[in-house]
């Protein structure tokens, strides 16, 4: 059990770090605690959604643009490392490059696995940080594949047995879910009503978008206090993934937004420490044996 204390999230593509859980990441980041990003895809499939990033010198070379945003985006969330997976992002379901052997839907798990397992024993985090089980509202390949392998890799990683030639057994404590919050949502569109504002999500709930999010109660929710602008910095480092003039994400004014976006939600999908539901903290529980471990 290691004293100091360390968060490691997975995700898919560039920009997902700062669409999911960004704020939560930089109160802890801010605290001390070692924050971690892996990121399985370059995002080499992502439209080009900010008309001015769509230039043939950007297309040409969509990876490396997207590499140096996500690492941007990520010195502005408070990651102290990014460990990239490998491959290349897998487009949407049955889009060509489904068949494509260098995407991470098409790679052999236990290799997807075993390239996890390497960093979790490496980082020794306490608390993994996943997609959950039920993607039916966005069933992206690499979603789904992002979350097998984490939660293959949260035991794995423990395995003595298992991927013996990628470094010490390590088993982390504490596996959740990023969770999306229909609350949140529904609030951010009643703000732009009673403000007098289009909102972007009327379409979107008039044909029954709410409805088919996955109903997930959270175990689990992070103060954001002090931290409710991360995601709005991270998400405009994504030039090309994210228009600064967007509705969806910048409809609001600021003051409106981080009223609305307070807290990040959580479901708590594997412990291995005690710890009493609701929580307020991803390390509840971890703390107290990390002190102990430190002797303190």
């Amino acid at each position: 059990m290691p004293a100091s204390l360390c968060l490691l999230t997975v995700h898919a593509h560039p920009d997902d770090e700062a669409s999911k859980g960004a704020g939560t990441v930089a109160r802890y980041h801010a605290e001390g605690v070692r924050t971690v990003l892996v990121t399985c895809t370059g995002g080499e499939e992502g439209e080009i959604l900010n008309p001015a990033m769509d230039t043939p010198e950007v297309r040409d070379d969509i990876a490396a643009v997207r590499k140096l945003e996500l690492d941007v985006a990520a010195a502005a969330i408070g990651y102290d490392v990014v460990e990239m997976l490998g491959y290349r992002d897998s487009g949407m379901p049955d889009s060509p490059a489904n068949a494509d052997p260098r995407s991470f839907a098409r790679a052999p798990l236990d290799e997807a696995v075993g390239r996890l397992v390497r960093i979790v024993r490496r980082e020794r985090p306490q608390v993994l940080v996943a997609y959950g089980e039920d993607q039916s509202s966005y069933p992206h390949p690499d979603h789904l594949r992002a979350h097998e392998i984490a939660v293959a890799a949260f035991d794995a990683a423990a395995d003595p047995a298992a991927f013996t030639d990628s470094g010490e057994p390590f088993q982390p404590l504490k596996l959740y879910y990023v969770g999306w919050s229909r609350e949140q949502a529904l609030a951010r569109h009643e703000k732009f009503l009673e403000l007098g504002l289009i909102s972007p999500y009327a379409e979107r709930i008039a044909e029954g978008w709410l409805q088919r999010m996955p109903d997930v109660h959270p175990t689990t929710s992070v103060d954001l206090t002090g931290f409710e602008h991360i995601r709005q910095a991270g998400l405009l480092a994504h030039a090309t993934q994210v228009d600064p003039t967007s509705p969806f994400w910048f409809g609001l004014p600021d003051e409106a937004e981080r009223a609305i976006y307070t807290h990040d939600y959580y479901v708590l999908a594997r412990t291995l420490v005690d710890t009493a539901l609701p929580e307020q903290d991803l390390f509840s529980g971890v703390r107290e044996l990390a002190s102990r471990s430190s002797g303190d």
